[in-house]
């Protein structure tokens, strides 16, 4: 028997309460956000250095002519604006109307505010709402207040938001269009996962989403819609959350799923990979240079970090209890000590092919092919600042454009891998962020035989409960 989903008012109209998950670089654009709009919800393209496209459609990739880390940068922010504007234009005409458009944007992005600043002057009156989350996005309300948008922040606790509230929402609450509560353990991208949780652990999102209506209650914010994200595949197992006291106004955030749509812009390649994907295929892990924990699927880009910080030994500058053993590394031959146990370890390495250890900001030495070496030693060099900061180039969108620590090995470029995966790169071969429900598309009658649906088809499904 269908479902009976009550409209909400979100962002000024009366909507389905089915959102679009934005998705990373390049990833929900455009066409599908506003598809998902013009079917009654509300649809969100990623202003995380969105693509521009030329007259004929064409997208227009971002050739970095600056010497230095700081040029590129405003080279990043320049097409991070002029590629929002662009997305948020297809999205409101294909939207025609229907639903809602909202942009989202990764407060840890360097030149975040900027780039916000820049869209939603560009694009004005297209843009309804703007979710924020990757930080504590305490600016998100008074610039989204400028222009008069909704604004959404994304938590993943009650204590968060009520920071938020506190120092800066609670001055302009006519704005605040909803919170998403994005679970750390389930949803895909960069999770909120915090030091006092254990990541093998996953916690019950009930008592977490009821802690925050509790919280939200006592703050006045009894009608403001609570946005679950993370997990959400049928809504029929979310029945007992929609007209429940305890719970409040709900909607409903789909992300992975409407990866898998005939607008969604990912290469076949990857739709493919994605219908063959199995229960435990998606890992959380920490490798990410912006620190954060974040969920992906498991393969050879994921494997190789793996394996590379599996060949990784601790040195000291002088001998030292059990560090007595010399080795020597760099084109200056360093030398620094091991404990014995690890210089067989680094022979074997050695030998297997892994014939450049490069230092790490903890002091320890990783060892990798000259191949890799050479990789890693490029994409640091060839870094444009997308981060505010950086543990991979080192770089920070401060003064001295510097973390002010060593740049570390272990992980790698993610504006890089993005933009490759993004615009038809082999997916197994970089980061292929998804939900932890990734695997499901393989178990989903829905998508039997390689059924690819339209944006309508999938929304029509989801309100039936499926």
């Amino acid at each position: 028997m269908p479902m009976m989903l009550k409209p909400v008012m979100m962002s000024g109209k009366e909507v389905l309460p089915l959102i679009e998950g934005g998705k990373g670089v390049a990833v929900s654009n455009g066409e599908s956000s506003g598809a998902w709009a013009a079917a009654g919800g509300i649809g969100t393209f990623s202003a995380v250095n969105a693509d521009s496209v030329d007259e004929q459609g064409n997208i227009i990739r971002t050739v970095y002519h600056g010497k230095s880390r700081k040029a590129r940068f405003e080279e990043l922010v320049s097409q991070a604006i002029a590629g929002g504007i662009s997305q948020a234009k297809n999205a409101h005409d294909r939207a025609g109307g229907e639903g809602r458009i909202h942009a989202n944007i990764l407060w840890e992005m360097a030149g975040a505010e900027r780039v916000l600043h820049g869209v939603l002057e560009g694009a004005r009156g297209l843009i309804h709402g703007v979710t924020c989350g990757a930080g504590m996005p305490f600016r998100l309300a008074p610039i989204s207040a400028q222009y008069k948008v909704y604004y959404y922040p994304i938590i993943s606790s009650a204590r968060a938001f009520r920071a938020l509230w506190l120092r800066s929402y609670r001055k302009f609450p006519e704005w605040l269009g909803g919170v998403v509560y994005e679970d750390p353990w389930l949803a895909g991208g960069h999770n909120g996962l915090s030091n006092a949780e254990d990541p093998e652990k996953p916690g019950d999102p009930y008592p977490r989403v009821a802690e925050l209506r509790k919280t939200m209650n006592e703050l006045g914010l009894q009608d403001t819609t609570i946005i679950m994200a993370g997990g959400v595949w049928f809504l029929r197992e979310w029945s007992d959350w929609m007209d429940n006291p305890e719970i409040g106004p709900i909607a409903f955030q789909f992300g992975t799923r409407t990866l898998l749509t005939r607008e969604s812009p990912i290469s076949d390649a990857w739709k493919k990979r994605l219908l063959q994907l199995k229960d435990g295929d998606i890992k959380l892990n920490r490798f990410s240079p912006t620190g954060f924990y974040s969920s992906a699927v498991y393969n050879n880009f994921l494997h190789e970090l793996y394996e590379r910080n599996d060949r990784e030994i601790p040195f000291m500058d002088r001998p030292a209890d059990d560090h007595i053993t010399p080795l020597t590394f760099g084109v200056r031959n360093r030398e620094v000590f091991v404990t014995k146990y690890d210089r067989k370890l680094a022979d074997n390495w050695i030998l297997d092919g892994y014939a450049k250890a490069l230092p790490t900001p903890d002091s320890t030495l990783v060892f990798v092919t000259p191949e890799k070496a050479k990789e890693i030693r490029e994409d640091q060099l060839g870094c444009m600042g997308c981060l505010s900061q950086c543990r991979f180039s080192n770089w920070a969108a401060n003064e001295a454009g510097t973390t002010g620590r060593k740049a570390d090995p272990r992980s790698f470029c993610i504006q890089k891998t993005l933009q490759e995966i993004a615009h038809g790169a082999e997916p197994d071969s970089h980061l292929m962020f998804a939900g932890h429900a990734a695997y499901r598309f393989s178990e989903d009658p829905f998508y039997a035989n390689g059924f690819i649906p339209s944006v309508r088809e999938l929304v029509e499904r989801i309100q039936i409960g499926d």
